[in-house]
């Protein structure tokens, strides 16, 4: 199977394979609309594929691990910031101000060489083609880096996102885990790095420095 990495989106071929006995009701009507689970950020059994399903509620969300056999194919966030730019900003496909912003901010960050793509619910719907952006939801991005930015490049970027027309979250995916771009945006001592393990409070010349000892992918 293809190496993933979190927030990555996993068609199945075999969504039964996910219903165990211990998943909630909503889980197999979620499957049956959309065969899809969201990359955690989580360490799963050996050989398997921690992931997320996604209910039509945002109370909805069930931690799974799915067999390798059940994967039909995976979509990356970085192929999802095409599509809105396709159509005009009033159009189906920005029927919501969250996709709208993407829109809107697609242009920006391309021009600026990021290497990034949106998530959340804005990349569901967009890889699944079912609705599941609503009048408040956020767009939520990731942007991959190779080593932790200093702020001022932070706050530059942020200053960027603040005009869109849905409120945007971004988080920065390094070789070490993820920062939050407005986190650290604010010059802070330390930070919250999301990792596989859960999250840890380091200060930004730790992240660089386990940046610099990770080879391979960013993301961890």
């Amino acid at each position: 199977m293809t190496a993933v990495r979190p927030h990555d989106l996993v068609r199945l071929a075999a969504p039964e394979a996910l219903l165990t006995g211990g998943a909630p009701g909503w889980v197999g009507d979620a499957l049956a609309r959309a065969p899809w689970v969201v990359v955690r950020r989580a360490t799963a059994t050996a050989g398997r594929l921690a992931v997320g399903v996604r209910g039509a509620g945002r109370h909805q969300r069930h931690a799974a691990e799915a067999p390798p056999a059940a994967v039909a194919g995976v979509v990356v966030p970085e192929r999802l910031r095409s599509p809105p730019h396709h159509g005009p900003a009033t159009g189906p496909v920005c029927r919501t101000r969250a996709l709208a912003a993407l829109h809107d901010l697609g242009p920006a960050l391309d021009a600026r060489k990021l290497v990034w793509g949106p998530v959340g619910s804005v990349g569901f719907e967009l890889a699944t083609g079912q609705p599941a952006t609503g009048p408040d939801s956020d767009l939520d991005l990731i942007v991959r880096v190779l080593e932790l930015p200093d702020p001022g490049w932070a706050a530059d970027l942020l200053g960027g996102l603040t005009d869109a027309a849905a409120r945007v979250d971004c988080l920065l995916e390094t070789p070490a885990g993820a920062v939050a771009l407005a986190e650290l945006a604010g010059g802070p001592a330390q930070v919250v790095l999301r990792t596989a393990d859960g999250p840890r409070l380091v200060t930004p010349a730790q992240v660089r420095a386990m940046c610099a000892r990770r080879a391979g992918p960013v993301g961890g």
